[in-house]
């Protein structure tokens, strides 16, 4: 069987998966928070990830892996969406806006993460549906003296109960104190405790507890959702590397203290955050884009699936246009080559062992390259179509705009022969710009012109190239 190995953020090395039942191979990703789209960094661990569950199904075979994908549907920032719909007049309660709010970024993030090629996981758990276990662990927590309730509505978890607070991001309490905006509130007993359960409005969500009538605070929800799931042990853990603290170690903190008798999850994996033509995607450098922004502007899932497959998932990944102009053209080439091909019967062994060391993306993405350099297009196909591309369901938009470029390519040539002799080049010219103004990259050598169609490729402007001035 195929050796997988990853990198373990807690031990910081790198580690054979060894799982716990190979007959359920069990991965567990901190999911949304669903009061808005989805921006492209959300999309980056999604991807990711997906390639994680399909590389673990092609080795343990699909009805061996269980994959869970948590939605976080209580929060304030969902609360106040709600809040300023009602105070904009819209009908119903504030618990009924909150519902009708996550039930509609729901299905935005499952259409969206659908046109990157996203499988949907085997476990989709809601926060809201879990809350007994909540209560449950809070208790237990409680009991076990790593809890305390403050008699005022809020239940907090003591940090200093726990000894190996801090191992899985290697800080000390006390740096973590120092490189945190840590809440200083006077029913902590420490400043770093935090919240396992809080009061809420009677108008706002909110469920009945032995401290009153509250919600749950965030990190208690993943620990209870996969302990529910997978148990007291499991293989993998997941997310962005922002959540490595204080979500992952609050996580580790709760579970482990809760219930000693298990690891929690045995290897954890973090993705690195995602940057916009170099810089760090924010709304006030006007470069911050949710994933239904790019698809709108033109952008295919494939290539955005494809982009971020192209960096290794604990490098900084810089999108750029450039880079999906040039994902779009290297998908068609590809998506031409594999036309009317059946798949191998399986993907290229050099795809699966890089994908197999560390979920090398970079390194599979370049072994497709070499399939397609020496024309093996069906195991181009199945290799592909491992990693999600080249799939069936993301090829509508290819399949929508092929044209024959080749009288576009002769017209060129010729312009150029006559430009030769008469030394006047503004037909050329003219047509070289009205070609990349229709979104065609113009190669041109001794032996002829070609043209391969880009991102934003528009066939209508391509004709009209041609017409008479």
């Amino acid at each position: 069987m195929t050796t997988i190995k990853l990198h373990n953020t807690r031990t910081r090395g790198k580690e054979v998966l060894d799982p716990i039942n190979p007959d359920d191979v069990r991965l567990y990703l901190c999911g949304p928070t669903v009061y808005d789209r989805a921006h492209l960094g959300n999309a980056r661990p999604v991807v990711v990830f997906d390639v994680l569950y399909r590389l673990l199904r092609e080795v343990y075979g699909p009805d061996h892996v269980s994959y869970a994908r948590n939605f976080t549907d209580v929060d304030d920032k969902i609360n106040a969406t709600a809040v300023a719909r009602k105070e904009a007049g819209a009908p119903g309660t504030l618990e009924e806006l909150v519902q009708e709010r996550t039930e509609e970024t729901i299905s935005w993030y499952l259409a969206d993460m659908a046109e990157l090629g996203a499988l949907e996981p085997d476990h989709m758990p809601r926060a809201t549906a879990y809350i007994p276990q909540m209560i449950a662990m809070i208790e237990e927590l409680i009991a076990k003296g790593h809890a305390y309730p403050d008699g005022a509505g809020h239940v907090l978890f003591s940090v200093k109960s726990y000894k190996d607070y801090g191992a899985l991001s290697g800080r000390s309490v006390d740096d973590m104190i120092a490189g945190a905006r840590v809440e200083v509130a006077d029913n902590k007993r420490d400043p770093m405790d935090f919240v396992l359960w809080k009061p809420s409005t009677d108008e706002l969500p909110g469920w009945e507890s032995p401290w009153g009538r509250g919600r749950p605070g965030w990190h208690i929800e993943c620990s209870a959702m996969s302990h529910e799931l997978f148990g007291d042990s499991f293989d993998i853990h997941g997310g962005g590397n922002d959540l490595m603290f204080p979500h992952h170690e609050n996580e580790i903190a709760q579970s482990c203290c809760a219930h000693p008798e298990g690891d929690f999850a045995k290897i954890w994996l973090h993705n690195e955050m995602l940057q916009v033509e170099g810089k760090k995607m924010s709304k006030s450098l006007g470069n911050f884009f949710t994933v239904r922004d790019l698809l709108e502007q033109g952008y295919p899932g494939e290539v955005i699936r494809f982009v971020f497959l192209q960096t290794h998932y604990r490098k900084p990944m810089d999108w750029t246009d450039k880079k999906a102009k040039e994902a779009e053209a290297t998908l068609r080439k590809w998506r031409a080559l594999t036309a009317g091909i059946e798949p191998a019967p399986s993907a290229a062994a050099a795809v699966i062992a890089a994908l197999s060391d560390d979920l090398n993306t970079a390194g599979a993405v370049a072994e497709l390259h070499k399939l397609a350099t020496t024309g093996d297009a069906a195991s181009l196909l199945a290799s592909a179509q491992l990693m999600g591309l080249l799939t069936e369901e993301l090829g509508a938009w290819a399949k929508g705009e092929e044209v024959d470029l080749s009288v576009y390519e002769q017209a060129l040539f010729d312009a150029r022969a006559v430009a030769m002799e008469s030394k006047d080049f503004a037909e050329v010219d003219r047509l070289k710009s009205a070609y990349l103004e229709a979104g065609v990259e113009v190669r041109m050598s001794k032996q002829g012109v070609e043209l391969v169609p880009g991102a934003g490729f528009d066939p209508a402007k391509l004709e009209a190239a041609l017409k008479p001035l």
